[in-house]
């Protein structure tokens, strides 16, 4: 375990009121220490509720936070890993549908994409829809088209506001 500390965020999208304390269990196993959530309801699917943590931890622990959660049944999620001292960041994206899927970002967010990726892209034979696909799975662009509703109906969801001090 690396001795950098990173920080990053869990953002719950959706689950169900019986998933909700897992999920909140399996975190605090995760960073070693309680996590209490937030919960309120997700208007993007009726029945279900958000909710997000931010984390502090040692390098790799938005993988790991990830990994724990992946393949829950009802249950979408994002987590991000901000970049530290000689790693990129992450972010991780699942939905019960797609499954996990993980992109590498850089310290302006955006979303880096390895160039073997872009070499499989091209060498599609000059078939443009083939290249397309190909570019649209290695941005994830299916977990983003099912996420932005959940994440669009969570911008009305508490805020709590960080200052810098010093």
């Amino acid at each position: 375990m690396s001795g950098v500390i990173t920080r990053g965020v869990l953002f719950v999208h959706s689950t169900t009121l019986a998933v909700s304390p897992h999920v909140e269990w399996t975190a605090a196993n995760v960073l070693g220490r309680p996590v209490s959530m937030d919960w309120t309801d997700q208007p993007a699917a009726p029945g279900t509720l958000r909710a997000e943590h931010s984390w502090q931890g040692p390098q790799g622990t938005g993988a790991r936070l990830a990994s724990a959660l992946r393949g829950w049944a009802h249950l979408r999620y994002e987590v991000t890993e901000e970049p530290s001292f000689g790693v990129d960041g992450g972010r991780w994206s699942h939905t019960p549908s797609l499954g996990i899927f993980h992109a590498v970002i850089d310290v302006h967010g955006n979303t880096m994409v390895p160039e073997d990726r872009i070499r499989a892209a091209l060498d599609c034979g000059g078939d443009l829809i083939a290249m397309s696909r190909s570019l649209d799975l290695a941005l994830g662009q299916a977990w983003d088209d099912e996420l932005e509703p959940f994440r669009y109906a969570g911008a009305g969801a508490p805020v709590r506001w960080l200052h810098q001090v010093g």
